[in-house]
C-alpha cells in the first residue's frame, strides 16, 4: 500500500520537482497551491503525511499548521526558505514534526520523510501488530489478516480498522472515525456506514450478527476485544 503525501506549495517549479522525486520513490502525491485547496484535499483524499510551505497565497502556513493539528494526527514537515531559528522553534512547538530549509537536498528530504513515517504518532511506538482471535493487523505492512489470510481492503477500509485496533475494546465515536479517515471537516456518516458494511462483509462470518465490529447505536463502533477471553 502506497503512502500518500500532500504537498502544499505554490511555487510551480518546486511542485514539478517534487512530483518527479516523490513519484520515483513510489509515493502517492497530491498537491495544493493554497491553504484552502489543502483543506479541500483533506476532505476528498486520504493523506498520510503533509509537506507544508509557510509562504502560501491565502493564509500563512503557520495558521494552516494550527488547523491541521487541531483536527488531525499525521506527520507534518515544513518546507520553507525562512531560516530564522525562532520561527523554526515556533512551528515545532505548534506540532510540526520537522523543518527542512530551502534549498534542500533530495536525499536529505527523502530521509526526513522516511523518519517521519517511522515515528508516526498515529500508533503507539514500537507497536507492530495486534492479534485479536482470528484477526491480525500488521501496522508496518498496513495489512489485515483473518486466519492468516490477507484481507483485501481499500485504503479507507484499512484506515478505519487501524483506528479501531488502536482503540480495541473501546467505543470510537462517529466523528473520530470520520476525522481520522477523511479529514477535519468530514461529516458524511452515510459514507462511514457503507465502509463499515463493506468491512464486515470481509471480516465477519455473519454480517447481521457481527463478532468483531459492533455498533454502539447513536454513538459509534467498538472492536470487540477477544485477547483476554478464555
Amino acid at each position: 500500500m502506497k503512502y500518500s503525501i500532500l504537498l502544499v506549495e505554490d511555487d510551480p517549479k518546486i511542485v514539478s520537482f517534487m512530483e518527479v522525486v516523490l513519484m520515483q520513490e513510489n509515493y502517492q502525491l497530491y498537491t495544493a497551491t493554497s491553504a484552502s485547496d489543502a483543506l479541500v484535499m483533506f476532505q476528498t483524499q486520504t493523506i498520510d503525511l503533509v509537506l507544508l510551505d509557510l509562504g502560501l497565497p491565502d493564509i500563512d502556513g503557520i495558521d494552516l499548521l494550527k488547523i491541521i493539528r487541531r483536527q488531525m494526527d499525521l506527520p507534518v514537515l515544513i518546507l520553507s526558505a525562512r531560516n530564522n531559528e525562532l520561527e523554526k522553534v515556533k512551528v515545532l512547538d505548534l506540532g510540526a514534526d520537522d523543518y527542512v530549509t530551502k534549498p534542500f537536498g533530495t536525499q536529505e528530504l527523502l530521509a526526513r520523510i522516511r523518519m517521519a513515517f517511522r515515528r508516526q504518532i498515529r500508533r503507539p511506538e514500537m507497536l507492530q501488530s495486534i492479534e485479536n482471535r482470528d484477526l491480525c493487523i500488521d501496522f508496518d505492512k498496513k495489512l489485515v489478516y483473518k486466519n492468516h489470510q490477507e484481507i483485501h481492503l481499500t485504503k479507507n477500509e484499512y484506515r478505519i480498522l487501524e483506528v479501531m485496533f488502536l482503540n480495541i475494546g473501546k467505543i470510537v465515536n462517529y466523528q473520530t472515525l470520520l476525522t481520522s479517515v477523511w479529514g477535519p471537516y468530514a461529516d458524511d456518516q452515510k459514507t462511514l456506514r457503507v465502509n463499515m458494511s463493506n468491512i464486515r462483509k470481509k471480516i465477519e462470518g455473519q454480517t447481521l450478527k457481527p463478532e468483531y465490529l459492533l455498533t454502539e447505536i447513536g454513538v459509534g463502533y467498538r472492536l470487540h476485544d477477544y485477547r483476554y477471553e478464555g
